[in-house]
């Protein structure tokens, strides 16, 4: 399988109801490395690196958090990277 890594900028109630925890714990579900963090202008920015079936189940496991509520998001491909850990940055 391929190893693809993608950033996301997340836009809605993504900041103060535990997106970047969610985000933690469903990368290392799915065996995702990357980064998640807050912006200043309430938008939550991620890379992801996995494979691609990996990376939507992460992403569907974020969706269904109770509080988290995605209205709009940018996706684009990124170069891989070295690294097989996943962090919360800020």
């Amino acid at each position: 399988m391929d190893i693809i890594r993608r950033r996301y900028t997340f836009y809605g109630r993504v900041q103060g109801v535990g997106f970047r925890y969610r985000a933690y714990y469903a990368a290392r579900e799915f065996d995702i490395a990357g980064w998640v963090k807050n912006e200043y202008d309430g938008s939550v920015v991620m890379e992801v690196q996995g494979t691609r079936e990996n990376i939507d189940s992460m992403l569907q496991s974020i969706e269904n958090g109770r509080f988290v509520s995605i209205d709009n998001f940018l996706c684009h491909s990124v170069p891989t990277e070295e690294g097989s850990t996943f962090e919360i940055i800020g």
